[in-house]
């Protein structure tokens, strides 16, 4: 595998990540890297990549000072693939011409194959009627080629939709081939990987392999303490190191007061069962509470609770003689949504409590093993480690739980309502067979109160709605679809069962424009 590595050189695109997706899905390795941190020694040196891949972005490459990639790329003698601004800037830099305000294209579109694309390989399994639909995503566009390449694709608002110089095994695709909406877009991908002499057999176990030999690199003789949530990112993160250092590891699960109902016993239960780790349950309600008390913004919640997890280690630690490593379930989804990528320039969605980096006092070392993956890949390395399958398969759950699934101001008796209707939910979706097609399923309590009549009674009670989603690694979502006979049915439940909450509505707002969670 560190033999067989593409780099992708991030340009601050959204959908950066769903271009590692579809490459590890075909067995090739690869890495996300931000163009300000890609210097010519890193590539040559320090990563020495097969292949490259430069990504979209929202820059523009017919404006002065626009993101660059080290020009000595192009001097390495292997395979480059530019997608949409990665077409853009490949062009400018190897002598073409790139302009704005020509037909801006955003959405699908049809690319014809050129009588000039000859034999490539990289077109193998695709274009069998001519064409191909595509999506794109651009306002400027390549108005000259760079010496040596040649149009070997088109669409009627891009003329230069696939470009290529074959000697070189340099490609430019106008349009975005990681997306969905792209149905052939693996097949570009995998072209390429071919061309550039993958031999896709990079695997989850291969992956198990090399991050044990890295846990024990970093680690060393050293202790280190893993933060337990219950969700299967941390116990994946737990058990990974306890195959690679054993004896050295002590999970930690902090219960913040925030959890869902009869959780805590649950994930202690479930795993002082499974494994023979050391395991501290700290009982942590009344700090947590007291922290987020009157605190409506959800970024503050989310900080006060990430900092009070830190703490709460930190108090740990102290105890504990050794102990110079902190462990946490962080995973790409994560670390997309709460900076770029590694660092790159694509926008903040929300911060995470478990991303960020710890503080100089703490005086602990972050060991993030997973936090490359994506929360389909951890479930895969949770069947490779062996893991049981009642925590393989479990709903993700957030690290600040049920504080960010009741909007407003959190009390304790909006938790005790948020907990009993997600629980009749659950335990809805449970009795109808719909946990396994679901990729995540809760409850929300709304700040709100509405009127209701329950019997011959006025009730003014809360509102409470529902949520499930279909997804692959969380970084986009479908609304499942239930019958509307399971919505009432579940709806006639809450209300019934949840005196405090007298109507229920159901999420239908998929992700983008939404997040899966509300906060």
């Amino acid at each position: 595998m560190n033999q067989e590595r593409m780099l992708i050189i991030d340009f601050g695109s959204q959908v950066t990540q769903l271009i590692a997706r579809r490459l590890r899905e075909i067995g090739v390795y690869c890495e996300i890297h931000p163009f300000q941190s890609v210097t010519e020694s890193f590539v040559r040196t320090t990563f020495r990549p097969k292949a490259i891949i430069l990504s979209g972005g929202p820059g523009s490459a017919a404006e002065p000072g626009h993101p660059c990639p080290p020009p000595s790329i192009y001097e390495l003698g292997i395979p480059l693939l530019g997608i949409c601004y990665g077409q853009q800037v490949m062009m400018a830099q190897l002598g073409g011409r790139v302009e704005a305000g020509h037909h801006r294209e955003f959405g699908r579109a049809v690319v014809a194959k050129s009588s000039d694309s000859g034999n490539d390989v990289f077109f193998d399994g695709l274009f069998a009627d001519g064409t191909e639909m595509v999506w794109m995503s651009h306002g400027d566009r390549v108005t000259e080629l760079a010496p040596g390449f040649g149009v070997v694709g088109c669409s009627p608002n891009a003329p230069l939709a696939i470009v290529a110089d074959q000697k070189r095994n340099f490609y430019g695709l106008q349009f975005h081939p990681e997306v969905h909406h792209t149905p052939n877009g693996t097949e570009f991908l995998r072209n390429f990987a071919s061309i550039s002499g993958f031999s896709c057999n990079w695997t989850m176990k291969a992956f198990r392999n090399e991050a044990i030999g890295k846990i024990r690199k970093q680690v060393g003789s050293g202790k280190v303490i893993c933060g337990l949530s219950g969700g299967v990112d941390s116990a994946v993160t737990a058990l990974l190191l306890h195959q690679a250092v054993p004896g050295q590891v002590t999970c930690v699960f902090v219960d913040h007061g925030f959890l869902r109902k009869g959780e805590a016993k649950e994930v202690v239960s479930l795993f002082r069962e499974h494994y023979n780790i050391p395991l501290l349950h700290i009982d942590a309600e009344e700090k947590f509470m007291d922290a987020i008390s009157g605190q409506t913004d959800p970024e503050d919640k989310r900080k006060m609770i990430g900092k009070l997890f830190v703490d709460v280690f930190s108090e740990c630690a102290a105890g504990m003689e050794g102990v110079e490593f902190l462990a946490q379930g962080t995973l790409y989804p994560d670390v997309i949504e709460s900076v770029s990528a590694t660092g790159g320039p694509s926008a903040t969605i929300k911060s995470h409590h478990n991303v960020g980096g710890l503080p100089a006092t703490l005086g602990l070392r972050l060991v993030e093993p997973v936090r490359e993956l994506f929360k389909d890949e951890v479930r895969k390395l949770g069947v490779e480690l062996g893991m049981p399958n009642e925590f393989v398969e479990r709903h993700p759950f957030p690290g600040p739980g049920l504080a960010i699934r009741c909007p407003g101001a959190v009390t304790r008796e909006k938790l005790e309502l948020l907990r009993e209707a997600d629980a009749v939910f659950i335990h809805q979706i449970r009795k109808h067979g719909l946990y396994d097609k679901i990729w995540q399923a809760f409850a929300v309590l709304l700040p709100v109160q509405t009127v209701g009549v329950m019997g011959d009674n006025r009730t003014y009670e809360f509102v409470c709605v529902l949520r499930a989603v279909t997804s692959v690694d969380g970084m986009t979502a479908d609304t499942f679809r239930f019958s509307h006979e399971f919505l009432s049915e579940t709806s006639n439940m809450i209300v019934n069962e949840v005196r405090g909450i007298n109507r229920v509505a159901y999420d239908i707002t998929s992700k983008p424009p939404g997040t899966i969670e509300w906060e």
